[in-house]
């Protein structure tokens, strides 16, 4: 009989949703072929499109951390700031470290934001210097961006542990990733505390693109071959890329 199975495991909570058997669209409904009531679900069905159970999560009701790994499962796939800053303090050590909550948060002027979870050495980093650089996680860093995540102490930089090459930025004082692709030199606009986050805001000051990596004038998205955190300890390559023009209303089907 289906239902829900709520199981204490590797997990927090582990929820498992039991069918009693295949599922198949027929006829515009979704059925099971064990003997079972339909659901009705024509539109859907004509496209194509399965649709099941849901179930409902409350964060209010649920562990932070628990609730924390749904969301990095569903908001996915996330690009990644692999963000290099220095010590205030001593200028030499360089520190660098992936952030998977970043995106472009305005363009004119270009601004760029990645998300702090807890107060870090990049973090303290960037709020001492008011500086640093966005450089572009690419598939064949993949061991390198990951190696740099590890927790080493603050005066330990993760370029010289890791044993990643750097090069001098043009307009600011944090080093680049040498293989990286691209780099975005970075001065800070601001940061914004939000629970237990930071949203730091920078703006872009100078964006160096290798090369290689760009055809027709414009950076080549399989030639750059980004990197993307999914869920748990999950990434992803870039996969199958389709191309889809915006339609402009002018060209909507009228009823």
């Amino acid at each position: 009989m289906g239902g829900v199975d709520r199981r204490r495991g590797q997990h927090d909570w582990q929820l498992l949703l039991h069918l009693d058997g295949p599922v198949s669209v027929v006829s515009g409904s979704l059925s099971r072929l064990s003997p079972a009531a339909d659901l009705v679900i024509p539109a859907a069905a004509r496209r194509g499109i399965l649709i099941g159970m849901r179930i409902d999560f409350d964060p209010r009701a649920v562990d932070a951390r628990a609730f924390y790994r749904l969301l990095t499962a569903v908001v996915v796939p996330r690009p990644i700031a692999w963000v290099s800053t220095i010590s205030a303090a001593e200028p030499s050590r360089a520190n660098l470290a992936p952030h998977s909550f970043f995106t472009v948060a305005c363009t004119d002027p270009p601004i760029v934001q990645f998300t702090s979870v807890g107060r870090k050495d990049t973090l303290r980093n960037v709020e001492a210097t008011g500086e640093f650089v966005v450089n572009f996680a690419a598939e064949p860093l993949f061991e390198q961006v990951n190696a740099s995540a590890v927790d080493f102490p603050a005066h330990e930089g993760e370029f010289d542990a890791v044993g990643i090459e750097r090069e001098p930025s043009l307009r600011v004082k944090p080093p680049r990733v040498a293989a990286s692709p691209v780099a975005l030199e970075c001065r800070l606009h601001s940061t914004l505390g939000i629970g237990n986050s930071t949203l730091v805001l920078g703006e872009v000051v100078h964006a160096a693109v290798r090369e290689d990596v760009i055809v027709d004038g414009h950076p080549d998205i399989r030639r750059l071959r980004p990197l993307a955190r999914l869920g748990g300890d999950e990434w992803s390559t870039i996969g199958e890329v389709r191309d889809l023009a915006r339609i402009a209303y002018r060209d909507w089907p009228q009823a």
